[in-house]
């Protein structure tokens, strides 16, 4: 029977995601600066730094964060660079994002 082979980072297709070898770089977090790895998504860049919620739901202000961390929910929603809504999980981090608690639907104003 023949063994299986181990996939090392040298022979993972380019597409897939994963940290990566390369200097790390930080992106911010509500203005905290948090350290991140090439290939890392924006979800396990904070979960590396210990910050498990970055969302408050629209009705009751209640805290979410990664739930399925693979994209088939909404949970992981956040503010990137301004935008709102931005499934974290999904998301890879880039030098110099500013990643900020997203409140209700992420929209200034009222929830209605």
């Amino acid at each position: 029977m023949r063994r299986p082979r181990i996939r090392t980072a040298a022979r993972t297709p380019a597409g897939l995601a994963g940290a990566g070898p390369g200097p790390g770089f930080e992106i911010t977090f509500d203005g905290r600066p948090v350290r991140a790895l090439p290939g890392q998504s924006i979800a396990a860049v904070l979960w590396a730094a210990s910050v498990l919620t970055w969302r408050t739901t629209r009705v009751t202000g209640r805290p979410r964060g990664a739930f399925c961390g693979i994209g088939s929910c909404f949970d992981c929603l956040a503010t990137v660079n301004g935008l709102p809504n931005r499934r974290a999980c999904l998301l890879p981090a880039r030098p110099g994002d500013a990643v900020t608690t997203q409140e209700g639907d992420g929209h200034a104003g009222p929830v209605r």
